[in-house]
């Protein structure tokens, strides 16, 4: 009988891959919602129609506090599709299951906390730092990646 291949819901890192990146995308969906929130809060709409909705056209207009959660979202995209990406092949490359699962909360953790000092405006470097700590897990998963994928190029 020929040897199975296990199915990816039977692979612990792609479920483990799975779960931060779940949560993830749940903490890009609050940012969004929290954006929302601080327009409607602070009356500061990107698009006429939303403004005229809202209270009238001087309220289309840019706003601190909410090109701060824009910028934040942005740093999201920036930073996490790229590490769906190199998280979901990593995963193809059978890598010891504990390992990824420093690598996967390092990452969903310094994520989570970059947020919250973006948004909370905490003190330098707090923001940096859980930017750069997140970053770790992405360059060994990349460089991961290379290394095993270099005879084939």
């Amino acid at each position: 009988q020929a040897a199975r291949s296990p199915s990816m819901m039977e692979n612990k890192v792609f479920l483990s891959f799975t779960f931060y990146s779940t949560i993830l995308i749940l903490k890009m969906y609050v940012v969004a919602i929290i954006t929302g929130q601080v327009r409607l809060r602070k009356k500061a709409f990107a698009n006429p129609e939303d403004a005229l909705r809202n209270g009238g056209a001087q309220f289309c207009r840019e706003d601190p506090d909410v090109e701060r959660c824009r910028r934040a979202h942005c740093n999201d995209m920036e930073n996490i599709f790229p590490f769906l990406f190199l998280g979901a092949i990593y995963s193809l490359l059978d890598p010891s299951p504990t390992v990824a699962r420093i690598h996967f909360f390092t990452f969903c953790m310094g994520r989570i906390i970059h947020t919250i000092a973006y948004l909370l405006q905490l003190r330098a470097p707090a923001r940096s730092v859980a930017y750069s700590v997140a970053q770790l897990p992405c360059f060994s998963m990349a460089l991961q990646i290379l290394l095993a994928t270099t005879p084939y190029w």
